[in-house]
């Protein structure tokens, strides 16, 4: 019986990333349900929750991929957007931090986008 030609693996850095974030976003979600009663706060986490879920997904699901340096690059950006955007809002409720940083990492975010559907004009 001949095996298969398998593909050489690498790991993937923002696959892990993707991963982390959609696990820390489950848990964001089931703390803003039963661990935190203000109205605010709870909006806080779960914005903050969608965020990281579903671009917490997207990394884990094309980061393995093998995509063009734009796109490896837009996941890198989308990364850092949703750093900043969720964890600008998590801060908020747990660390009284300002939501300072939550308009830059929305607006990391679009670019991470923009520069995703660009790749993928590119390939």
């Amino acid at each position: 019986m001949l095996m298969p030609e398998r593909r050489a693996r690498k790991p993937s850095f923002l696959a892990f990333c993707g991963g982390l974030l959609a696990a820390a976003a489950v848990g964001l979600s089931a703390y803003a349900s039963h661990g935190v009663s203000e109205p605010l706060a709870q909006s806080h986490l779960n914005t903050a929750a969608m965020y990281a879920f579903g671009h917490g997904v997207v990394l884990a699901v094309l980061g393995a991929a093998s995509l063009n340096r734009l796109g490896r690059g837009a996941l890198y950006v989308l990364l850092l957007g949703t750093l900043l955007f969720s964890g600008s809002l998590t801060g908020n409720v747990l660390a009284q931090t300002p939501t300072t940083l939550a308009p830059a990492g929305g607006m990391t975010l679009m670019a991470g986008w923009v520069l995703l559907a660009f790749s993928a004009l590119r390939r």
